[in-house]
């Protein structure tokens, strides 16, 4: 069985324990592989190889780091079909899913930054004829990333291509549920030519190797992406250390939807923005706001299209359900619905595992599943699920509209449908997100900030953002009289 390594100095390595955890494969149930049961002392390791390194990749000129990071993205690209199958076998999702989006956004990632860093510009401000102040952006050290489970090699780059373009040295831990294609990623990094220490990928727990990544005294920043729960709790730790901080955490997002909406356009955007990796996607519209004369109209036809969702294989490139990430997610999902029966929802379709032959009668399957009837306000409303469920509900006038829409504690993406430009724009303004789609969902220009308000995060990914939060600036003035 294949034993994952982690990546501390430019070397696969065991773990200093030699312990592992079990590795399963969503779609049948298995263990399939192991990865490293690391501690503190791994990480320990990893901060010391990144502290060397520091020195030569932070004064590299920036066309040689940026060379580099183009390797890599080019390597991502010649792994395709090998990183998409593996991306698929670990988390569950469908490989075509993997194969038209995880990976190539993997691959964009490294390209935007390596190309983006040379781009990268500073202020100066003239005081007349008295002084020219200038800002400097240094980067910080070594910088802590820890990534979640749902698109595991799309966000693990989306924290350490950043990073390292900025001149950061990086320790990073992948989710202990999807580790595969980090693993994979270490190697490409060792192809590529990444000198090494410039890179370190930590396996194993998030209260072993994720607290001692946060609680490490010389790691200078943590960006993290993942549960508010957690996200609390490194703040906690961090904040009175004064690390720098960008915290990507969870959302209840709503989709509203105006009777003179494309309603086509709609329909079917919905259907993505409801399902998509079976509703693992922090952005998916959990929450679908339909104006009262459209209801009825949209109820049947979303119900309709969803029934005829097929749940299956993973592997096969014709599914485009496929499994939930584990267990345990699976177990919290089917609790929600059941939540949401006994708070008086009705359950128009799905609502119970799906049970698949063969190989796959283990696997972790649910089938997508719409419940109407909640009050706006019930804890199937409030609380962040992350599956294949949405709860649908009326509403008569915007400012009820905006009311069920603001109501929750998060405030990470919505979308809004509607031709009327006018209703656009004071809508978007109204909405407490960070994001807001018109008359599409999940449009993304890397360019752009990306992150939420309220309990949805603190800080920004994305653009020149994210390397503003991998550099420190610092501010010299000249006197020049």
């Amino acid at each position: 069985m294949l034993k994952i390594q982690n990546y501390i100095n430019g070397q696969l390595t065991a773990p200093i324990s030699k312990q592992y955890i079990d590795n399963y494969d969503p779609s049948t149930g298995k263990v399939y592989s192991l990865l490293p049961d690391s501690d503190e002392l791994d990480v320990s390791q990893a901060v010391e190889a990144a502290k060397k390194a520091f020195p030569a990749w932070s004064m590299m000129p920036k066309d040689n780091r940026a060379a580099i990071l183009l390797r890599i993205s080019a390597l991502i690209d010649q792994n395709l079909e090998r990183l998409a199958k593996a991306e698929s076998k670990d988390n569950g999702k469908p490989v075509s899913l993997a194969r038209t989006v995880d990976i190539p956004r993997a691959s964009s990632n490294f390209h935007f930054y390596a190309t983006g860093i040379l781009h990268y510009a500073s202020h100066a401000h003239s005081m007349e004829d008295t002084a020219i102040n200038y800002t400097l952006r240094n980067p910080v050290g070594v910088a802590g990333c820890i990534s979640p489970w749902n698109l595991p090699l799309y966000l693990f780059s989306w924290k350490i291509a950043p990073a390292l373009a900025a001149g950061n040295c990086v320790v990073a831990k992948p989710s202990e549920i999807t580790p595969m294609t980090a693993y994979l990623l270490s190697e490409l990094c060792i192809e590529a030519g990444l000198p090494p220490g410039v890179l370190n990928i930590v396996h194993g727990y998030g209260h072993k190797v994720g607290s001692a990544i946060t609680a490490h005294p010389e790691i200078p920043l943590i960006s993290f992406t993942g549960g508010t729960k957690t996200g609390a709790e490194i703040a906690r730790v961090a904040a009175p250390m004064f690390k720098k901080l960008s915290l990507e955490l969870g959302g209840k997002n709503p989709n509203l939807i105006f009777a003179d909406c494309d309603y086509e356009a709609m329909l079917s955007t919905t259907m993505r923005s409801s399902f998509a990796n079976q509703g693992q996607i922090c952005l998916c519209g959990s929450r679908i706001l339909i104006e009262r004369s459209l209801y009825e109209k949209f109820k049947a036809d979303f119900v309709a299209k969803t029934k005829k969702m097929t749940v299956g294989n993973p592997a096969d490139d014709n599914t485009k359900m496929g499994a939930v990430v584990s267990k345990q997610h699976m177990e919290k999902i089917l609790s929600y619905i059941e939540l949401a029966k006994q708070e008086g929802g009705k359950i128009l379709c799905g609502g119970e595992r799906v049970m698949l032959e063969g190989g796959l009668a283990d696997g972790y399957y649910i089938a997508p599943t719409i419940i109407e009837g909640l009050p706006y306000d019930c804890r199937t409303n409030q609380e962040e699920i992350f599956g294949p469920v949405v709860t649908i509900m009326p509403f008569d006038t915007e400012a009820d509209a905006l009311k069920y829409a603001n109501s929750t504690i998060y405030g990470l993406a919505s979308t809004v449908w509607t031709e009327n430009l006018t209703r656009a724009h004071r809508i978007a303004s109204e909405l407490h997100t960070g994001i807001v789609w018109i008359n599409c969902w999940l449009l993304r220009d890397l360019r752009t900030p990306f992150g939420g308000v309220k309990s949805s995060g603190v800080g920004r990914e994305g653009g020149f953002e994210a390397l503003d939060f991998f550099t420190e600036p610092k501010n010299v003035c000249i006197k020049l009289k």
